[in-house]
């Protein structure tokens, strides 16, 4: 078990990454001062693979709790299935002192967080992610938010947990796919801050998709420590923080166009190369890093290849981007493996030509 803390003042919480941490849940939330009523939140699939054990945990240390499903997948990501979970809320009485357990992926994590935050005015809130995209980058950091339309993330606001409850073990049931699809982000930390661990991710790539314990605790924890380590300096993603978007700009973009039909992981891995791309075309990033980093998500199973979607789509979400300043999009661009900056000089047409000579 691995701990971390993430220092935001009186927003600070822990990080706990370890294997079978479900099996632990009541105790750890007790040191964490969370004693109380607990709701957990989560969807049907998780629920099948963990549901039980979590609930003897639970009952057996005197927690009372109750469990609320919410069907899997990004379109449930709405303010629709929040109205719903506040009306769900309110007929178990629930009270400001009453814990919110959001236990399932990034979509459970950004739409029970965003029912947490805005619910009674805040709730507390417990990440408990169980796959690798959610326990690398979107359980840590206090962004919550659903979806608006075609547009990812558009309504939302920022809402630190209380704690983080990282189960290594849960990554053993993930689909390869998903396993993958986590892995960009990993893989993005490594490209934009260091080196050395996109070294190692280089050489223990076969042992990390093999699910290696004390593997898949290290890149997990240096992962985190990259992302705490940004988010401490800037919580509110002013500025430092905006270099965490590596690969998001066009891949949020593709997300949209694809009607989310394409998976967030193989978005953003797009959407590195993307930027690759568009760096190398600036005279900013080497032939042969960017070929590192092409072999590398290669390595991961994630896609080099843009797929056949309506490149006028994809232009239009990246107008609607949440990151575009005074008319400018802010745009994160690879100098080198292990170090990227922001950009306000990437224009939309840049993009677009990047975009439609893709395989060329």
């Amino acid at each position: 078990m691995r701990k971390l803390k993430l220092k935001l003042g009186s927003n600070s919480y822990e990080i706990i990454i370890g294997w079978d941490l479900l099996q632990q849940m009541a105790r750890l939330l007790d040191v964490a001062g969370l004693r109380h009523d607990v709701v957990i939140i989560t969807n049907p699939v998780v629920e099948q693979h963990y549901g039980n054990s979590l609930n003897q945990n639970l009952l057996q240390e005197g927690f009372k709790f109750s469990t609320l499903l919410v069907p899997d997948g990004e379109a449930q990501k709405t303010l629709k299935t929040a109205e719903q979970l506040y009306s769900r809320l309110a007929d178990l009485h629930v009270e400001r002192t009453t814990s919110i357990l959001a236990t399932g992926g990034g979509v459970i994590g950004d739409l029970a967080g965003f029912v947490a935050a805005t619910y009674m005015r805040g709730l507390p809130l417990v990440q408990v992610p169980t796959t690798l995209l959610a326990q690398v980058d979107s359980s840590v950091g206090g962004k919550v938010a659903v979806d608006s339309g075609t547009i990812k993330n558009k309504i939302g606001v920022f809402y630190q947990p209380r704690l983080v409850l990282t189960d290594t073990a849960t990554l053993q049931t993930l689909p390869a796919a998903e396993f993958s699809n986590g892995l960009a982000e990993v893989i993005k930390y490594a490209v934009i801050v260091d080196k050395l661990f996109f070294a190692y991710l280089e050489e223990n790539m076969q042992r990390l998709r093999a699910k290696e314990e004390s593997c898949l605790e290290e890149v997990i924890f240096r992962s985190v420590k990259i992302k705490a380590g940004i988010v401490e300096k800037d919580e509110k993603d002013t500025g430092l923080r905006n270099i965490l978007n590596f690969g998001h700009t066009v891949g949020h973009a593709i997300e949209s166009a694809s009607d989310f039909k394409i998976k967030h992981g193989e978005a953003v891995a797009l959407g590195m190369l993307a930027a690759g791309k568009i760096s190398l075309r600036m005279g900013l990033f080497n032939e042969g890093e960017f070929n590192r980093m092409k072999v590398l998500l290669q390595m991961a199973e994630l896609p080099a290849r843009l797929p056949e979607i309506p490149l006028a789509r994809v232009s239009e979400a990246i107008a609607h981007d949440k990151k575009i300043h005074n008319g400018r999009i802010r745009f994160v661009l690879p100098k080198s493996i292990g170090e990227a900056f922001v950009s306000d000089e990437v224009s939309l047409v840049l993009i677009e030509e990047v975009l439609s000579t893709w395989h060329e």
